[in-house]
């Protein structure tokens, strides 16, 4: 394994006391992995995550990355690893040519060899055009292009990107799986967090949902998905769903009833056959009905199963 976590901890000092964000964590990835941290904010994923590229330190046990003990030769791991953090690294008044061929020297190379990486760089993250600018004209997906080109340009045989596709629009989101798919092409294990539901189903080879600092699933998204049987409807109505729900449960079609804050999801074998069926039991209560909608279980789905809610009422 290119990563191994056996029972990792981390604990903050609060005002209200001690608060364990990370609460023994076990993982094991594998080398060539796109490996999926999904969870929401304040599950644990980046404290993890920031544990893992060294930049804290664990309170508890025990971490392999690349080969290297985490706790007894965290220079080591640093050197084979690259991390590209949420908020970027980028700065304003140098170019993207600049930041890479400097970043470069800070690993050693020397300076024709940082420049023809630089230059490679560029050309694979197709920031050619703009490469020679100020990185505060930059948007927002072109700079998250030249963090990543950043945290890759030493060749490491990890990568870690925590939230590599938050605050971009859709257009950029896009553009930036497929630069994670290259770098696994390239031969490197991609660690990433993400609270994108969407994100971690399309880039993932496996998925570990994390909440409240321990992991509550693991596994590749379509086998987690099949943990939820059937499909799932969800349904809302204009007025009390609580009455809405103690009429569908106990009906034989529904093999599982979940509350949310603004509908009910059904958990059935066949949504073609159930949806009649939901509307002839509501509309025979004269509850109406506002919306009625089909899909197969997602991610979220998996989370809700798992912890009683959904991932975006987490958030």
């Amino acid at each position: 394994m290119i990563i191994e976590t056996r029972g990792l901890r981390k604990s903050f000092r609060a005002r209200k006391g001690t608060v364990e964000a990370v609460r023994g964590v076990d993982l094991a990835v594998s080398e060539g992995e796109i490996f999926g941290f999904l969870g929401p904010n304040g599950a644990g994923k980046t404290t993890t995550l920031r544990m893992l590229a060294t930049l804290l330190v664990p309170d508890g046990g025990t971490a392999t990355v690349a080969g290297v003990d985490l706790r007894r030769n965290p220079g080591e791991v640093r050197r084979r690893i690259g991390y590209v953090a949420q908020g970027g690294g980028t700065w304003d008044e140098v170019t993207a040519r600049e930041e890479l061929v400097y970043q470069g020297r800070l690993y050693g190379l020397g300076k024709a060899e940082a420049a023809q990486r630089a230059a490679a760089a560029i050309e694979a993250f197709q920031l050619t055009e703009f490469a020679d600018r100020h990185c505060k004209t930059f948007s927002g997906g072109q700079r998250r292009r030249v963090d990543i080109a950043l945290g890759i340009i030493h060749r490491p045989t990890v990568v870690f990107l925590d939230e590599p596709t938050s605050g971009l629009d859709p257009q950029s989101r896009a553009h930036m799986w497929e630069e994670v798919r290259r770098l696994r092409a390239e031969g490197m294990t991609v660690f990433l967090t993400t609270h994108y539901l969407e994100e971690a189903d399309a880039l993932c080879d496996r998925v570990a949902i994390i909440d409240h600092g321990q992991i509550v699933a693991l596994d590749t998204p379509a086998e987690l998905k099949r943990e939820v049987a059937g499909d799932v409807v969800t349904v809302g109505v204009t007025g009390s769903s609580a009455e809405a729900a103690k009429l569908l449960e106990p009906q034989p079609y529904v093999l599982m009833l979940e509350r949310t804050a603004t509908d009910l999801r059904l958990y059935v074998d066949a949504g073609a056959t159930a949806i009649p069926q939901v509307l002839r039991t509501l509309d025979g209560a004269g509850i109406e009905l506002a919306s009625i909608e089909l899909h197969r279980p997602s991610l979220d789905d998996v989370f809700l199963a798992r912890t009683g809610r959904t991932l975006r009422e987490s958030e």
